[in-house]
């Protein structure tokens, strides 16, 4: 059956017209919304960045934001099968890696658990970024991995001159994938107004041969419990005036997807989201812009059992609150302070009874004052970030648990020395302090997802982090380079000790048990590591290339490897850029990881994993439309990642391809 490409066209845009014509550039240089000094991407001082936006972020997009960033230098993905894969930086999961909407924690509950969603898609996004360093100090002190700010402009900052935006459809084939995405902007007089959507259904996924990494059992051809299907519409509306903003936004969001395990339960997932974010840009004492931002979300998920049971009830409802107060040439300073608060009620409570099998009904508050500051002086830059924070779990008094207050303090220092016109060394020192979560300190039941039974510590003490990096690089011209190297001591680092102990759903001894004993220990630790990359043309018509390296060593004195550690990767990128192509085929190598932790058995052999992109741009009517093509897995390679918690049952999928086309308006 062959299809006429102006009549795909005129499907994707019918419901779109008539629109009108806007222009289209691409620009070297992205402003990092998540920084307050509102930089771009070659200026963060202190916070080695990565944006992915325009045709790069489109390229790269998967099921889930580790999918997505996965292959970003520096940064693995938890891999639990295709609904939930979170993004790890550095060997930093879980809670010490904050994933922000807007600005806003996104306030899932992805950091328990590695079979936990991010409750923040990727579809309709504009912007995904990757800090580290002092602009982290203003979202958490428990970031001491980093932060990944999702941005999707709904709540919009400016007017439209005409409605705009983007809309896409896209199949795969290795797993049946339909999915659709949009995003619309236009306003009103001085009221600008966007809407976003997204739909994606994923059937399970094909697998290049046998699940069981050593060729045993009967599980073959297809994953399993690994599909996907989610929706979400969002709606903001904002009034934009010569002194600023302030607008509001609301988006509903469900998911379901299966957990690739024996059992094959399932999660379903439902999140309601409101913000507001408002900005005032007027002279005020020492300030030149104040901005306030509010969050508040009604997070649930249920795990079920295959039959659909359910078994266990995750909720998590949030408030938060973010005031910034910003100044620039201050005596030559330029800076932010603010004060940032949230109030959280968290439990993981059995379906059938209410009883708290796994966590209690907690309730969280935290209070928080920070400071981020920026020079620059005849020969260098200095930068430096300060964050006090007060954060207390109160769990409710019917489960006979202790509360507890943790004071926490984290600084960060360093400087941009410039060595000739486009050669930088840089250098920072920081420290940061977190408070354990809820299900590290009450946790007492059983996890079906997982199967482990986790037994928390109430008694567990704040964990601190001390960070010393150095840079060297040369971020302008064709050719740009850049080499990282960091070690990062942790003192009290709380981590899941499993000890081989089998148990019954009541944490009963029993070798026939479901349950691996799994308790939250602390014990010092320390993550060292480099990253290097090298790129020529990256933005430019004609050939490109990119070539990076990463690496992470993660222990724990006297105790040996920290659990799930990335393995070493190497990659490249080759691209051609001409008129309307964008085509880029990119291979990322990776060693065999036989760094095990206690209780690891399963070493991941390297593989090679081969991807190609082909994209063609062309104008029609009133829109410019991409076609695309997108080969994943090209050596169809049995690929096990390491990081994640089902290496040895769970690979990635079989060669796949996706294609689709996409409007831009």
């Amino acid at each position: 059956m062959s299809f006429k490409p102006s009549i795909i066209a005129g499907a994707v845009l019918s419901i779109f017209a008539p629109l009108t014509q806007s222009a289209f550039a691409q620009t070297s240089t992205v402003t990092v919304s998540a920084n307050p000094l509102g930089k771009d991407e070659t200026m963060q001082i202190l916070s080695p960045t990565k944006v992915l936006s325009g045709s790069e972020l489109r390229s790269k997009i998967g099921s889930s934001l580790g999918e997505t960033l996965g292959a970003e230098l520096g940064v693995s993905a938890s891999g639990f099968g295709a609904g939930a894969s979170r993004p790890i930086i550095r060997g930093l999961e879980g809670p010490r890696v904050k994933i922000l909407q807007n600005g806003m924690a996104v306030a899932d509950v992805s950091s328990i658990s590695n079979d936990h969603a991010v409750a923040s898609e990727t579809a309709s996004s504009q912007q995904i970024e990757i800090l580290r360093g002092p602009a982290a100090l203003l979202y958490g002190s428990g970031a001491i991995g980093g932060l990944v700010n999702v941005v999707d402009g709904r709540i919009p900052t400016t007017l439209s001159k005409q409605l705009n935006g983007e809309a896409e459809i896209k199949y795969g084939a290795v797993n049946k994938e339909k999915s659709a995405s949009f995003f619309l902007d236009n306003s009103i007089g001085d009221l600008a107004l966007h809407f976003d959507g997204n739909s994606r259904d994923a059937a399970n996924y094909k697998i290049p041969g046998f699940a069981n990494a050593d060729g045993s059992g009967e599980i073959k051809g297809r994953l399993p419990s690994s599909f996907s299907q989610e929706k979400s519409l969002g709606f903001g509306a904002s009034l934009v005036q010569s002194w600023g903003h302030f607008g509001a936004s609301l988006q509903r969001m469900e998911d379901t997807y299966g957990i690739p395990t024996d059992e094959r339960a399932f999660i379903d997932l439902k999140q309601t989201r409101f913000d507001i974010d408002s900005a005032i840009f007027q002279s005020f004492l020492i300030f030149d812009a104040i901005k306030f931002k509010l969050g508040s979300t009604d997070y649930k998920h249920t795990e079920k059992m295959e039959d659909g049971t359910p078994a266990t009830d995750f909720k998590n409802r949030t408030l938060e609150t973010r005031l910034t107060a910003s100044h620039a040439n201050l005596d030559g300073w330029e800076g932010s302070v603010g004060l940032h608060t949230e109030e959280s009620k968290f439990s993981a409570l059995a379906s059938a009874t209410g009883r708290a099998d796994t966590v209690p009904t907690t309730k969280s508050s935290s209070v928080a004052m920070f400071l981020l500051e920026q020079k620059k002086f005849k020969d260098f830059t200095a930068s430096f970030g300060g964050r006090l924070e007060n954060v207390r779990r109160n769990p409710e008094a019917e489960f006979a648990q202790p509360n507890r207050s943790f004071s926490l303090g984290s600084f960060s220092v360093g400087a941009m020395i410039p060595l000739s016109r486009d050669l930088e060394v840089v250098t920072s020192l920081s420290t940061a302090e977190r408070a354990p979560g809820t299900e590290e300190l009450y946790s007492k039941g059983p996890h079906e997802s997982t199967l482990t039974f986790d037994i928390g510590d109430a008694q567990l003490r704040k964990e601190t982090s001390s960070n010393l990096e150095f840079s060297l690089q040369k971020t302008s011209g064709l050719l740009h380079w850049k080499i990282n190297t960091f070690v990062n001591r942790v003192r009290n680092y709380v981590y899941g000790q499993v000890d081989g102990v089998m148990v019954n759903e009541e944490g009963e001894e029993d070798a026939s048990g479901e349950f691996m004993q799994r308790h939250w220990r602390q014990a010092n630790a320390t993550i060292r590591g480099g990253e290097a990359e090298i790129g020529y043309n990256q933005v430019g018509e004609g050939f490109s290339i990119r070539g990076f390296a990463d690496t992470s060593r993660g222990t724990l004195d006297g105790r040996g490897n920290l659990p799930l550690q990335a393995a070493d990767r190497i990659g490249i990128d080759l691209g051609f850029r001409h008129q309307g192509w964008r085509n880029t085929l990119s291979i990322l190598h990776s060693q065999r990881q036989g760094r095990l932790a206690a209780n690891e058995h399963f070493s991941t052999p390297a593989f090679t994993k081969v991807d190609l992109n082909l994209t063609y741009t062309h104008p029609y009517q009133y829109s410019q439309l991409t076609w695309f093509m997108q080969v994943r897995n090209l050596l169809n390679q049995d690929i096990r990642l390491a990081t994640s918690v089902l290496k040895e049952t769970v690979p990635q999928p079989m060669r796949s391809f996706n294609v689709g086309v996409r409007a831009n308006f």
